[in-house]
C-alpha cells in the first residue's frame, strides 16, 4: 500500500514536472562483481521493447539467471515514463529500453536512476507521418496544424527539433497528447493533421494506413534507447546486471541474424501486425547493445535544454553528471 501511494505521488510530480532538477550522481568507476543480493529480479517492459519481449517469450533470461538461483518476474507497462517512475519508487529493479527522453524527464523530477545499457542511435525508427492525400509538403506547413504526439516520448523531442529546424516553435502547432494507440486512431479517422510516433507504429502507418513520412529523425534526433535501473540495485547487483546485458546482446545478435523468425514471434505480440510491418520496423532499429558512456550525454543535454525552453521542465538537467553503469 505504501509503495502504491509513493508511485501515485511520484506520478503526479513526474507528469506535471513541478520539481526542480538536482544533479545526478557522477558516473561510477568500474564495479566489481559480488554475490547476488536478490532472489528475484523484477523487470519492467513494454511489448514494443523488442529484445526484452523476445527474452520473455523464450525464457532465455530465466535460464541464465536460474544458474545463480535468481528468479525473474515480468511487469508490463504501456509507455516509458511509468517505467521510470516504477524504478524510482522501487516497484521494478530494471527496465527494458526506453526512449532517450524518458530519463531526462525522470532526472528533472529528481528520480533515482542509473543508465545501465543502451541501444545505439536509430534515427529512422521515429517519424512525423501525414495522410497520403495531405496538402502538407514540408515541416513548415505544420504551422497551425493539430498533431498527435505522446508526451515525454522520443517522438516528442523529434517534433520539437523538426519544428525548430523549420523556424517554428511548439506554440505554432496544436498538440494532441495521445498514446500511440489513440494517436493511430485519431490519424486514421482524420482527427489530426499529422502523427509523430515510433516503431512499429511508423511502419504500420506507412504500410497499413498508407501514410507518408514527412520527416524522420535523420539529422534531427538520434533516438538512442536506454535501459535503466536504480542506483542501489546497480551498486549491489552488478553480476545480475551483467547477465541481463549479456542476454540482451545475445538476443540482439539473434534478431539481426534471424529477422524472419523474430518477426513471426513479435507480430502477434504487437497486435497481429503483418510480418512485413515487423520486418520493416526492426530494420529501422539498431539493436546494437552497448555500455552508456559520457559521450552519450551531450545529446541528453540537448533534449533537456529543448524541453526546458518549451517550459516542459522547470530546470534543465546537468547530463554529464548522470549515473552511468560501467561494465568494462
Amino acid at each position: 500500500m505504501v509503495q502504491s501511494r509513493l508511485l501515485f505521488i511520484f506520478t503526479l510530480i513526474f507528469s506535471v514536472l513541478l520539481t526542480a532538477c538536482n544533479k545526478a550522481e557522477a558516473p561510477k568507476e568500474k564495479v566489481e562483481e559480488t554475490a547476488y543480493t536478490a532472489d528475484t529480479v523484477r523487470i519492467g517492459y513494454q511489448r514494443s521493447s523488442t529484445l526484452m519481449t523476445l527474452l520473455k517469450e523464450t525464457g532465455e533470461l530465466e535460464k541464465k539467471l536460474a544458474e545463480k538461483n535468481i528468479k525473474v518476474s515480468w511487469h508490463e507497462f504501456t509507455s516509458g515514463q511509468p517505467l521510470a517512475e516504477a524504478v524510482n519508487v522501487g516497484s521494478v529493479d530494471v527496465t527494458a529500453d526506453v526512449a532517450d527522453t524518458v530519463p531526462v524527464f525522470a532526472q528533472a523530477a529528481q528520480a533515482n536512476l542509473t543508465y545501465y545499457a543502451k541501444e545505439t542511435a536509430s534515427p529512422n525508427a521515429q517519424a512525423i507521418l501525414i495522410p497520403q492525400n495531405s496538402s502538407i509538403k514540408t515541416v513548415a506547413d505544420l504551422k497551425g496544424k493539430k498533431i498527435a504526439v505522446t508526451k515525454a516520448a522520443g517522438s516528442h523531442y523529434l517534433l520539437i527539433a523538426a519544428l525548430n529546424h523549420a523556424g517554428l516553435s511548439f506554440a505554432d502547432i496544436t498538440p494532441a497528447w495521445l498514446s500511440p494507440a489513440d494517436g493511430r486512431a485519431a490519424f486514421e479517422h482524420g482527427g489530426v493533421d499529422a502523427w509523430v510516433t515510433w516503431e512499429p507504429y511508423v511502419s504500420s502507418g506507412t504500410v497499413v494506413q498508407n501514410a507518408k513520412v514527412l520527416a524522420s529523425g535523420e539529422g534531427l534526433a538520434s533516438y538512442t534507447r536506454y535501459y535503466l535501473t536504480g542506483h542501489k540495485f546497480a551498486q549491489e547487483n552488478p553480476a545480475i546486471l551483467n547477465d541481463v546485458i549479456d542476454a540482451l546482446k545475445e538476443k540482439a545478435a539473434w534478431v539481426k541474424a534471424n529477422p524472419d523468425e523474430a518477426a513471426k514471434i513479435l507480430a502477434p505480440l504487437w497486435g497481429n501486425l503483418p510480418q512485413e510491418v515487423v520486418l520493416k520496423a526492426n530494420a529501422n532499429r539498431s539493436y546494437n547493445v552497448k555500455s552508456v558512456t559520457i559521450e552519450d550525454m551531450p545529446e541528453q543535454q540537448k533534449i533537456s535544454d529543448a524541453f526546458f525552453n518549451e517550459k516542459l521542465i522547470l530546470n534543465t538537467i546537468d547530463a554529464k553528471t548522470s549515473d552511468l553503469y560501467n561494465t568494462q
